[in-house]
């Protein structure tokens, strides 16, 4: 195990000089400094990759896994970072999708080590697993951001049409198939080839810092996310947390009109009630993998404040059952609950059904697996996704029988505006 501690760089300097480097990521923890928003991770040239399309490729995933090791003084030494897309949990499910992928369905990397920030102590290090030395040298400060270009994206549904979609999915809720489903869009802009995935990111991480921010960078794509949802996190003991967000409300212009805002949002029917499904929803999904008796709610609909909404947030947690590991955990839980409905594979069949293209990487996850066993991941949402000459970024909301259809076209809107503003003139 090798720890150092360096001189002082910002995460953004790492993202200048060597973001566009093949698989370097960057787990970006950005807004007010808590628990969950106190460390970031860049990693680089990893020892180890693996692509896949299929179920039969997880497989594979023990192989790179490091050797299991003791809990670390760090929370993140090195081991993998990977990305499983929304139809790698489709095929969990055994569900096949109708649509095309536009990513492969599991890109994993294996790193030796990673740059360590502390984002409440200012304090940097690289730690190592393996022993590894540094594999780049310190970046001396970051390079000034690069202008955006001014981008047209074209959703796959127009107002209208998402509108027809949602009402039909509603007569499908009252007809008794399911209770909730989530429905989205993909919104989607042809780019130059010059355009970089380090400059995009470093304005994404500017405009909308959140707890799950990440950068990711494969061969094939660029992962460029401003998430503010946790997915599914384990610590090396194996206690199991899962942060669903189910609701959602704009910001207000003062704090007396933020404190309304907050207060209807918690009284309101529709998103009380799609944010309780969505908890039960994860209870059980961790219940498959979770000791028997284990699983709680130890915070239900609470409301929180992010960079630009408010959300509605719940917890649930359990201890992981005897013999199974963070890649089980994974496997018994995606696609992740909050983006999917209840029940979840009727939602799943309905969803894949309506929508007009394949998610990709929008509602899977990025996770990490630690070598001593420990797993946090996100649910990949407020994200781009930039391919050589295309640029899309997703955006959806929850349906119930109280939906109303503009009011929901508004949030998904409200979602997509401070990303999509990003290549505005």
């Amino acid at each position: 195990m090798r720890i150092e501690e360096l001189p002082w760089r910002s995460p953004d300097a790492f993202i200048a000089h060597y973001g566009d480097e093949p698989w370097s990521a960057l787990l970006d923890s950005g807004g007010p400094i808590n628990e969950r928003a106190r460390w970031s991770f860049f990693c680089s040239r990893p020892s180890a990759t693996l692509t896949g399309n299929t179920v039969s490729d997880w497989a594979h995933l023990p192989e790179l896994l490091p050797p299991k090791s003791a809990e670390h003084t760090l929370p993140f030494s090195g081991g993998l970072i990977g990305l499983a897309s929304y139809e790698a949990g489709l095929a969990f499910e055994g569900i096949p999708s109708r649509h095309a992928p536009f990513i492969p369905g599991l890109s994993v990397a294996r790193y030796d080590g990673a740059y360590v920030f502390d984002r409440q102590e200012k304090r940097l290090f690289w730690s190592s697993y393996c022993d590894a030395p540094q594999p780049l040298a310190l970046p001396q400060c970051s390079a000034p951001s690069a202008i955006l270009p001014t981008l047209d994206f074209i959703p796959d549904f127009d107002r209208r049409d998402f509108c027809a979609a949602l009402r039909a999915i509603v007569s499908r809720i009252n007809n008794g198939e399911l209770f909730q489903a989530n429905l989205t869009t993909q919104f989607r802009a042809s780019i130059a080839p010059a355009l970089a995935a380090s400059a995009v990111y470093r304005r994404v991480r500017h405009a909308s810092p959140s707890p799950f921010g990440a950068f990711f960078n494969t061969p094939a794509f660029a992962l460029l996310s401003a998430s503010v949802e946790r997915f599914i996190s384990m610590d090396a003991q194996g206690r199991i947390e899962t942060r669903p967000i189910k609701g959602t409300a704009p910001l207000g212009a003062t704090p007396a009109e933020n404190a309304l805002i907050a207060k209807a949002l918690r009284a309101d029917e529709k998103e009380y009630a799609e944010n309780l499904m969505i908890t039960d929803l994860m209870r059980n999904d961790i219940g498959r993998v979770a000791q028997l008796g284990s699983v709680n709610v130890p915070a239900l609909c609470a409301v929180e404040r992010f960079t630009h909404v408010h959300h509605l947030v719940s917890a649930v947690t359990g201890l992981l059952e005897n013999g199974l590991t963070a890649l089980n955990l994974l496997r018994a839980t995606l696609p992740p609950g909050s983006v999917t409905g209840a029940p979840k594979h009727q939602a799943l069949k309905v969803i894949d059904a309506t929508e007009r293209s394949a998610r990709g990487a929008y509602c899977g996850s990025l996770f990490r697996i630690g070598a001593d066993g420990a797993l946090d991941s996100s649910v990949i949402i407020r994200s781009l996704v930039l391919k050589p000459g295309s640029l899309t970024l997703g955006a959806g909301c929850g349906i119930t029988t109280l939906s109303d259809p503009e009011r929901e076209y508004d949030e998904l809107c409200l979602k997509a505006a401070p990303l999509l503003g990003l290549f505005k003139p």
